[in-house]
């Protein structure tokens, strides 16, 4: 990538001027009023773009934020008990606050790095040389990552500034719009995408397609409780789509099946030995303190050593053996111990360090194979899973909750899923009992996907009408008393992350993250604080 366009994406957040970018010297000959004038030039451009939002390589700005959002729920712990945690325990403890953020403080900025720089691209690919399908392209791709950008940025802080324009540095002090206007733009923003995208071929592995446009107006439209949108464009992903569910569940995440059947969009990734182009999130997520001495090889090879990060509760491998969910749970935790699935003869038991782990339990999701390591000379950094951020069973499930709340076979739905696993259909269910499978189904489907938070942010409990994460966390939640009085092996035996999880949550402010001081500091105080903080 040229180096204008490394100096744009990495400095457009801070809104610096047109004029700042070209009385640099150092940016060389190139400015933003002479790049945009090929289509491989645009191109280039949008491709920087989606890095920032899809290469799971980054993981201090995407990565990180995304597992630490996990660990404020009742599917994961910290898990890491030997490291400094100050990253993640202010949101994970739910003691945030606008001074002390951790992840969420550079999850905030690097989206409004991302939309800065999207506006930037767009501005100049309308006026750049371009043929119409080139434009369409380009641009549709472009609509799309901004739109992601603010569906983040709305789900974890309530309104937003909101801009669509280039800024520059006499254009720093932006009020927040409201969440509806955020949500009003997103939904713009993918519906010209889709459009823009209409004729650009799906096969295209990595890239952002119309499909991709249509699933996350599904979902943006079900997070706000518009069900006949989220039933209308999800019911089109599922009959108009080029998607299947894949055969094996354990194939969605398998590291030789990238852009499978079933993925709308996944972040990419390439174990490319003299690149940096790998998943991240295999490492920091991965099991901490693998051992040879634990694989039959005895081989440093199979070693990876991860950090640890983001590790499954014993509350959710309950959900998964209430159902006699098998194939769901191995393919999502594997317990310190047992075969990691799907890898039973190159490691048939699983073992890690325990003074290190949180709950002995790791993100199968996240496993690299045996056969996969050995292969590479060079792991940090060069590991080949790709991370699905849209896939088609997520369509079915938005389709049933949309279809609970307006018409339409909900129970058949959930039964589509439940049968990829082999699950028995659920029969006769009705009402809030009805609703409850569905976001039952929701979790044993998705964990560790990037949903759980937004999920019970916004789920109602239909007996209560309150949202979920109100009966889980809290001194008296249903997840904390649990926690409290469990017997769990190992999640009571290593304490050094507390039991209590979950005990500060304050249903009065916890609903949201706090907006960044430094962000209120900046605008002057035009920018207001959520409440509570």
């Amino acid at each position: 990538m040229k180096k204008i366009i490394l100096s744009i994406m990495a400095l457009a957040a801070v809104a610096v001027s047109c004029s700042d970018f070209i009385e640099k010297e150092e940016r060389g000959k190139q400015t933003l009023e002479n790049y945009f004038q090929t289509a491989q030039e645009c191109e280039n451009y949008t491709n920087e773009l989606t890095h920032r939002l899809l290469d799971p390589n980054e993981w201090w700005v995407l990565i990180a934020p995304r597992v630490t959002n996990e660990m404020a729920t009742d599917d994961a712990w910290m898990g890491n008990t030997g490291q400094d945690n100050s990253a993640h325990r202010p949101s994970s403890q739910y003691i945030i606050s606008p001074d002390n953020m951790g992840d969420m403080n550079s999850c905030y900025t690097a989206h409004f790095y991302t939309i800065q720089s999207a506006n930037i691209g767009l501005e100049k690919m309308a006026a750049a040389p371009l043929t119409d399908s080139q434009k369409n392209q380009y641009m549709g791709e472009s609509l799309f990552v901004r739109a992601y950008c603010y569906y983040e940025l709305v789900n974890l802080f309530g309104g937003v500034p909101l801009y669509t324009t280039v800024l520059g540095t006499s254009d720093l002090k932006l009020e927040r719009s409201s969440a509806a206007e955020v949500y009003a733009q997103i939904e713009a923003d993918l519906k010209e995408s889709a459009a823009k995208l209409e004729t650009v071929p799906v096969n295209r592995s990595g890239r952002i397609n119309k499909w991709a446009a249509y699933a996350l107006l599904a979902r943006v439209s079900l997070f706000q409780e518009k069900w006949a949108e989220a039933k209308l464009y999800s019911n089109k992903v599922i009959t108009e789509g080029p998607y299947t569910l894949e055969a094996d569940f354990l194939n969605i995440w398998n590291v030789n099946n990238h852009n499978g059947v079933e993925s709308i969009l996944e972040a990419q990734s390439s174990d490319v030995q003299n690149k940096s182009l790998g998943s991240a999130l295999p490492t920091f997520s991965g099991a901490r303190g693998e051992d040879k001495k634990n694989f039959p090889s005895n081989d440093a090879a199979d070693v990876l050593d991860g950090w640890g990060w983001g590790m499954p509760t014993s509350d959710l491998e309950n959900a998964y053996l209430s159902e006699n969910d098998v194939i769901r749970r191995r393919s999502t935790i594997t317990k310190w111990g047992e075969a990691a699935y799907g890898d039973e003869v190159l490691n048939p038991t699983h073992k890690f360090s325990l003074n290190d782990n949180k709950s002995g339990r790791i993100c199968r999701k996240y496993y690299i194979p045996i056969a996969t390591r050995r292969a590479l000379d060079n792991k940090d950094g060069h590991l080949p899973l790709n991370i699905p951020l849209i896939r088609l069973a997520e369509m079915y499930l938005t389709r049933a909750e949309a279809s609970y709340h307006t018409t339409g076979d909900a129970l058949g739905d959930i039964n589509i899923i439940r049968a990829r696993v082999k699950l028995d259909p659920k029969t006769g269910l009705s009402g809030p009992t009805l609703l409850k499978q569905i976001y039952k189904e929701r979790r044993l489907e998705l964990a560790f996907e990037g949903l759980r938070l937004y999920d019970i942010r916004r789920e109602k409990d239909p007996t209560t009408g309150k949202p979920v994460i109100e009966s889980l966390m809290g001194p008296n939640g249903t997840f904390v008393q649990y926690n409290l009085n469990s017997a769990d092996p190992y999640e009571t035996t290593n304490l050094r992350e507390p039991q209590d999880k979950g005990i500060n949550f304050n249903p009065g402010k916890n609903l949201l993250w706090p907006i960044p001081q430094m962000e209120i500091d900046l605008s002057g105080g035009l920018i207001k604080q959520n409440p509570g903080y």
